[in-house]
C-alpha cells in the first residue's frame, strides 16, 4: 500500500497510538485508518469530504462521520488531525474537535512543512502544550494535549461574510473557513458568469462553493430549477447560508461528482477544481467532462471556465466532438460544448 508523505511519517511512530481510541479529520486521502486500525483500542474518522466518507462508510471496523461538525457521541482520546491546505481550517477543526471532545484529549498533528504545519505551535497555545516529535519526507510530527477546557463552539460563529457586485447584483455570500472564494470574488467565476447565456430548465452549478455562482445565475434567472453540489460539508453550508442570505432557492446537496445527482441537465456550468491538498489534481473535472453527456438532456450544455494553460480541450472534443471557446482573457478561458 502506498501511503501519502504526512501518513508514511505517522507509520514511523505507531507507538503513540497503541490502546488509544483514536479519531482521524482533516486532510487525509489514503488508507491509512486501515493500518492504523491495527494499533488502536479504535479508530474513527470525521471528515468533510463526501468522497472520502462514502469510501469509508461501508466499513464495518471504521466508523466515519461527514459534515461540518462532529454531532455524534464519541469516545475518543486521541485526534490525529492531518494539516488541511488552509490555516483556517485547521484552527477550525482544532475548535470544533476539541470542544467536543473536552480536556486531556491527546492530539497528533501531521503535515507537509511547506502546508505551514509549524502554525500550530501557536494555534494550540491556548490549549495546552504542543511539541515536533518527528521530521521525515518535508513533514512534521506533532504531539499535545488539551490541558485547558476548550470554548463552546458555535458554527455561525466561523462564517465569514461579505459582497459581491455582479452588474446591478449585489449578492452576500457567507462562507466558511477552507471554501473556494473564501472571502473574494473569484475572477475566474466572473468571467464565466458574463459569459453565459440565458439559463433555462434544469441547470447544475458542479463545485459550488460559497455558493456565489448559484445565488448569480438564479438571481439573474429565477425560473431555473438549482441543482448546486460541493464534494466539502463546509461548501455545502456555506452555500445554503449564501442562497438564504439573498432570498433564493436551490438544491444544495453533497455529490462526488455525479454520485448523487439527477441526469437531466439542461446547463452543467462550473468554476471545477483543480487542487486537492498541496497538490495539481484534476480528476474530478475529467470525470464531470467525460460524464457530462449522460447527465444533460437532448441538445444540454456544458459550461465551464479553466485557467488557461490546463488542457481540457482535448478531453471535451473526445466526449463531445467539438469544444467552443466562448471567452478568454491572459488567465481564463470558458469553454462550452453542447450534447
Amino acid at each position: 500500500m502506498s501511503y501519502s508523505a504526512p501518513s508514511q511519517i505517522t507509520q514511523r511512530q505507531l507507538a503513540y497510538f497503541e490502546g488509544k481510541h483514536v479519531l482521524i479529520a482533516g486532510e487525509l486521502n489514503d488508507d491509512f485508518p486501515l493500518e492504523l486500525d491495527k494499533h488502536c483500542a479504535s479508530t474513527s474518522i470525521f471528515t468533510t469530504n463526501y468522497g472520502y466518507y462514502k469510501q469509508f462508510s461501508e466499513n464495518p471496523k471504521i466508523n466515519c462521520y461527514f459534515g461540518t461538525e462532529l454531532i455524534e457521541e464519541s469516545h475518543a482520546d486521541m485526534v490525529l488531525l492531518y494539516w488541511p491546505k488552509a490555516k483556517a481550517e485547521a484552527e477550525y477543526l482544532l475548535t470544533m474537535l476539541l470542544a467536543k471532545l473536552g480536556k486531556d484529549t491527546e492530539i497528533i498533528v501531521v503535515g507537509e512543512n511547506r502546508s505551514g504545519v509549524k502554525s500550530v505551535e501557536k494555534m494550540f497555545a491556548n490549549f495546552g502544550p504542543m511539541n515536533k516529535l518527528d521530521s521525515a519526507r518535508r513533514c512534521s510530527f506533532y504531539w499535545g494535549q488539551c490541558t485547558e477546557a476548550a470554548p463552546n463552539f458555535n458554527l455561525q460563529d466561523w462564517f465569514k461574510e461579505y459582497q459581491v457586485q455582479f452588474k446591478e447584483h449585489t449578492i452576500e455570500v457567507r462562507s466558511l473557513p477552507g471554501v473556494f472564494s473564501h472571502g473574494e470574488f473569484d475572477k475566474g467565476s466572473e468571467l464565466l458568469l458574463q459569459t453565459l447565456p440565458s439559463l433555462r430548465g434544469h441547470v447544475l452549478d458542479f463545485g459550488c462553493g460559497a455558493g456565489v455562482l448559484g445565488s448569480v445565475m438564479k438571481t439573474i434567472n429565477p425560473k431555473i430549477h438549482l441543482d448546486m453540489v460541493d464534494i466539502s460539508a463546509l461548501a455545502i453550508a456555506s452555500s445554503i447560508e449564501t442562497l438564504k442570505a439573498n432570498g433564493l432557492e436551490g438544491n444544495v446537496f453533497a455529490s462526488d461528482v455525479y454520485s448523487d445527482t439527477k441526469q437531466n441537465y439542461q446547463f452543467i456550468v462550473s468554476n471545477p477544481p483543480f487542487h486537492a491538498g498541496l497538490k495539481t489534481h484534476y480528476s474530478s473535472t475529467e470525470e464531470l467532462l467525460q460524464k457530462a453527456p449522460q447527465n444533460l438532456t437532448h441538445s444540454g450544455q456544458v459550461i465551464f471556465v479553466a485557467n488557461s494553460f490546463l488542457q481540457y480541450p482535448p478531453i471535451v472534443e473526445k466526449v463531445f466532438g467539438h469544444c467552443n471557446t466562448l471567452a478568454k482573457n491572459n488567465k481564463f478561458r470558458i469553454y462550452s460544448a453542447q450534447k
